[in-house]
């Protein structure tokens, strides 16, 4: 006994009688999966019946054969249900597509009919001869639009094809076997590969946001598509934040806030996969916490977010012709895996999973630097239990390797350079939190060599200042907030800091002072700050109290001979300073004084020779070139300075309206 389906899905449609939506629901299964029109059902499933005579069948297959092209005949079948007469009309997947019914093309989707647009209607017939549009011939550009350089380094990779190389073809032929180049004339992916300036249909727009609506650096990228991607590349790694992580080695470790492997898998597919044919944009959004990726053009060939995350799908792509000239050279391993990939690496890079959404016509993928896991660190990472104010952080100390290793490693390779008191200061407490949020108060104390309870009042008071923040409590992390962090902050902390630690100086530092109570290293930066145009107001009030004469006097007043004789009588008050002074004065006092005073020299060398190098600030403020970038790096984290270009012809730039100099 013949039965109804239950609902209207992919393959089933109701129909009380047969009318010209029985056609329109025949040609949206052609050009799908096939599927029955059941006649004389309702909409919710209910056999009604309907009046056959003894040519209605036939007429309407005729109907249907007349009014659809390219022609398609349906199977009849007649059957009886509770007395009730169905006809149920069947057709299977056409193999040329797309079908029209009087000039209109509907595609099956879910249980309705889909109305298809002249692009789909074009995906559509291109599937069907298993091409797609980069193939075809750009009428609008010939040969002598496309760089002969760039063809060569493709046809030098390509090469390497063992077939192709015993051949002998030259660069010309081998692209046209390729049918990148068609009969010599070029094709719209020829273009896309190899244009040899201005591309207008590769517009990529890529922006650094401080916020959804304040932008501090932009790009537009309007190239091939090879260099898209190395652009691509640079300018968002300029604007990523990279800890160092000493592991024993020689050579450091760098660690980005993102994992690099998942933004190139991501920036490659957006480049290969894109719809260029759709006048929009590629968009990439770099904000604090997330880079958003946006691409015109919606998952192709009816794929969803939930097939690529499950990898239930079979791979097509949009652009034939330009994933296989990226797959020939190595940049795409194999077809249909990248989104896995991408969630695959956060994972393992300890990264919050990215997230994938198809918006506005286009399909957005977002990846976010908030950590799930420490993941920098060979063996099992742990941390102390904690409490300070009603906190309780529970978990283990912070594991051999990051240890022994950091403590040992800045100790001797750091400690050298700039003396004992270097890494024993509040800011290099601040610098240790953004190297590792995961650090103990035990490990700090340790790095530092004060105190438990001098590192707690620390502690409080930069929660205090709101520079930090504890996040969470078992496995929870310090966020320091860099917005909030300015020299001032830095200079009036360091001074409480000092009185507060008065009681415990060690008698050798009143040996390193005059009548007037002054020590070597505040007479030094007295006398220099005098000659920069800002003169300390000294008998009992800090340093930090100074007149400000404009930055404009200041910088004009500065000269070469200025910095180096700062430079120098800095160094002197080091080393003086570093005999006479007992170790909890040291790591109070005066490593503060070096690392901002270091960072003073810095600014200004900058200010007075924008090309100058890391090795020449290093013989200028007496540090290692490892000291150096570490500076650097927290002067770029301030928004302080930033670095303009790249390789020979890039430059500091210090950004004056985010200083705050005393």
């Amino acid at each position: 006994m013949k039965r109804l389906p239950k609902i209207e899905n992919l393959t089933v449609e109701f129909k009380t009688s047969f009318n010209d939506e029985v056609i329109v629901s025949l040609v949206a299964f052609s050009n799908a999966k096939g599927g029955t029109v059941y006649v004389g059902v309702s909409d919710t499933g209910k056999a009604l019946g309907v009046t056959v005579g003894q040519e209605s069948v036939q007429n309407w297959i005729n109907e249907i054969k007349n009014k659809t092209s390219p022609q398609i005949i349906a199977d009849a079948e007649i059957f009886t249900i509770g007395g009730k007469t169905i006809v149920a009309l069947s057709v299977i997947e056409y193999p040329i597509k797309p079908v029209s019914v009087r000039g209109k093309y509907y595609k099956r989707t879910g249980n309705s009919n889909h109305l298809l647009s002249l692009d789909e209607i074009a995906n559509e017939h291109l599937k069907t001869i298993n091409s797609s549009w980069d193939f075809y011939v750009d009428p609008n550009h010939s040969v002598s639009d496309l760089s002969e350089e760039k063809i060569a380094k493709f046809v030098n990779v390509i090469r390497q094809n063992e077939n192709i190389r015993q051949v002998g073809l030259s660069d010309v032929e081998i692209l046209n076997k390729m049918e990148i180049l068609r009969h010599g004339k070029v094709t719209f992916g020829a273009y896309l590969l190899f244009v040899s300036d201005y591309c207008a249909i590769s517009d990529v727009q890529i922006g650094r946001f401080k916020s959804d609506i304040t932008i501090i650096d932009s790009i537009s990228l309007n190239s091939d598509l090879f260099q898209e991607v190395d652009g691509i590349m640079a300018f968002i790694k300029k604007h990523l934040q990279v800890e160092y992580i000493i592991t024993g080695e020689l050579k450091r470790t760098e660690r980005f806030d993102y994992p690099l492997d998942a933004i190139r898998e991501i920036v490659v597919n957006m480049v290969v996969h894109r719809d260029y044919r759709d006048s929009s944009a590629s968009i990439i959004k770099i904000f604090d916490d997330r880079i958003e990726f946006y691409n015109p053009g919606k998952l192709y060939d009816g794929i969803t977010v939930a097939d690529l995350l499950s990898g239930n799908y079979t791979s097509k792509s949009r652009n034939k012709l330009v994933a296989k000239a990226f797959k020939e050279t190595g940049m795409i391993e194999r077809y249909g895996s990248g989104i896995m990939r991408v969630c695959k690496i956060c994972k393992d890079y300890g990264v919050k999973e990215p997230d994938f959404n198809e918006i506005f016509n286009g399909f957005q993928a977002i990846l976010y630097s908030k950590k799930t896991e420490i993941v920098d660190v060979p063996e099992n990472i742990a941390e102390e239990d904690m409490e300070k104010d009603g906190e309780k952080t529970v978990g283990k100390t912070v594991g051999k390797t990051v240890g022994k290793t950091v403590g040992k490693t800045v100790g001797k390779t750091v400690g050298k350079t700039v003396g004992k008191t270097v890494g024993k200061t509040v800011e290099k407490t601040m610098t240790m939190i953004i190297e590792n949020p995961k650090i103990t108060l035990k490990k700090i104390a340790e790095l530092t060599g004060l105190s438990r309870r001098g590192i707690e009042w620390n502690i409080q008071e930069l929660k205090a200042k709101g520079l930090i923040e504890r996040v969470g409590t078992k496995g929870g992390y310090w966020n320091l907030k860099i917005e909030n962090v300015t020299d001032k902050d830095v200079h009036e902390f360091t001074n409480n800091q000092k009185l507060s630690s008065e009681k415990t100086m060690d008698k050798d530092m009143n040996k390193d002072m005059d009548k007037d109570g002054k020590t070597t290293v505040e007479k030094t930066v007295e006398k220099t700050v005098e000659k920069s145009g800002e003169k300390s107001i000294g008998n009992g009030k800090s340093r930090g109290e100074t007149v400000e004469k404009s930055r404009g006097e200041i910088i004009n007043s500065i000269t070469d001979k200025d910095i180096n004789e700062f430079a120098d009588n800095q160094k002197l008050s080091l080393g003086k300073s570093s005999e006479s002074l007992g170790k909890s004065s040291e790591s109070l006092g005066k490593s503060s004084e070096s690392s901002g005073k270091s960072s003073e020299i810095i600014l200004l060398a900058i200010e007075k020779n924008p090309m100058i190098t890391i090795n020449d600030l290093a013989k200028l403020a007496g540090l290692t070139t490892r000291a150096i970038e570490k500076i650097i790096s927290k002067l770029k984290l301030n928004d302080l300075i930033e670095r303009v270009g790249i390789g020979k012809g890039s430059y500091w730039k210090i950004k004056i309206e985010n200083e705050h100099r005393t």
